[in-house]
């Protein structure tokens, strides 16, 4: 049976994470809170922040800028897209 969680992202209730998918207090807060579909929505924007800033994902000060992004991503203001970003 799935389990169900209030999504933050979405503002329903919706099918929840199978597992943490994060480490930490970060990673419960969102195994907790957010949906597979808004995770999959996280993913993408994650994709698109890499991609457009150029980030490696190894070197801390990219793991600590997607970090905080995620944060924002769900339970701030929203993760914003770079000022050039052009969707195609």
């Amino acid at each position: 049976m799935a389990r169900i969680v209030n999504c933050v992202l979405l503002g329903t209730e919706s099918e929840g994470l199978d597992r943490p998918t994060y480490p930490g207090e970060l990673g419960q807060r969102i195994f907790d809170n957010v949906s597979k579909l808004a995770w999959q929505r996280w993913l993408g924007h994650q994709t698109m922040l890499i991609n457009e800033y150029r980030l490696t994902p190894i070197e801390p000060k990219a793991r600590e800028f997607l970090e905080q992004e995620m944060e924002k991503f769900f339970f701030g203001e929203g993760s914003e897209k770079p000022p050039d970003f052009e969707q195609v």
